[in-house]
């Protein structure tokens, strides 16, 4: 039976996806953040090589780093059986496990989370059937929501384009009998391309071209730039240590006019800086000596 969610208990039964999965779990969004709660639960299981797990984004063609973040991806990587997938028309949300699947309005991204109003529908799995092995059906012999909804977005995972896979790798167990699990390898990996670039490029994959996101800036002993980077949200603007923010960013900021609030970049290298910048302290400590060479401070 479908059940209809909003508000808190769309984001209780979206974790509730996240801590059930044991052999499956499906995450289809356009837009990917993760609110820190949903990075605590799937933490949990980082060391399970049973779960699978396969990523669906979309979106910004010309930049994909607007629509999965480079910390997300590092996250994801490290999963011993996972997928990531790339699908650019993508605008649909749905996300499931071995016996529950949510389809919503909701993209896996923390402001969604916290800020935006949601709903979405839950459908548990019967007795009769499991969503992973796609057999479930109603007494009447047709499918029901839950088998039609997974049947379309296996037809979506399909289509989609394959970024990155790691794979568990397993030794044959004593007598040949059984498996036992070694390691896992990375299969493909274009994200770490496109995310490691340290200058402007053109990121390709299968027939589509990407621009390079400008988060990830030339070396520092590189030609100097005229720019510097907002420190919450990555994106190029004038080089400014007292004004160190996009207009939205600003805009943000000015609720609370927090100086010391932990920021995500540093304004001179545009690098992540895990919360070690602020609006008092733009510059991360290491770059402070080249920026103040570079820009006479």
């Amino acid at each position: 039976m479908a059940k209809f969610l909003t508000g808190n208990e769309l984001n209780a039964e979206l974790e509730t996806i996240f801590e059930k999965a044991e052999s499956l779990l499906v995450l289809i969004s356009p837009y990917i953040k993760l609110h820190d709660r949903y990075a605590s639960t799937l933490r949990a299981k980082k060391d399970n090589h049973k779960l699978k797990i396969i990523i669906v984004f979309g979106k910004n063609e010309e930049d994909i780093s607007k629509s999965m973040k480079q910390e997300d991806f590092m996250f994801f990587k490290d999963f011993p059986n996972i997928q990531i997938r790339y699908e650019k028309r993508l605008h649909a949300k749905y996300y499931a496990n071995d016996s529950s699947a949510i389809l919503t309005s909701m993209n896996l991204y923390d402001y969604s989370q916290d800020k935006n109003i949601e709903a979405g529908v839950l459908a548990k799995v019967s007795i009769l059937g499991n969503i992973a092995n796609n057999i479930m059906s109603n007494v009447t012999g047709e499918d029901g929501f839950d088998n039609q909804a997974w049947t379309y977005f296996k037809r979506v995972i399909d289509q989609s384009e394959l970024l990155f896979e790691r794979v568990p790798q397993y030794d044959n167990g004593l007598l040949g009998i059984g498996k036992k699990y070694r390691d896992s390898k990375i299969e493909i990996d274009e994200l770490s391309k496109f995310f490691g670039s340290k200058s402007k490029s053109t990121f390709t994959t299968g027939n589509t071209q990407r621009g390079e996101s400008n988060r990830n800036p030339p070396p520092i002993s590189e030609s100097k730039r005229q720019s510097g980077f907002c420190i919450r949200t990555g994106k190029p603007i004038n080089f400014n240590p007292k004004m160190p923010f996009c207009d939205d960013a600003y805009q943000s900021w000015s609720n609370f006019k927090n100086e010391e609030y932990p920021e995500k970049y540093c304004h001179y290298s545009g690098e992540p800086s895990n919360g070690e910048t602020t609006k008092a302290r733009p510059i991360l400590r290491k770059n402070w000596s080249a920026a103040k060479r570079e820009f006479n401070l």
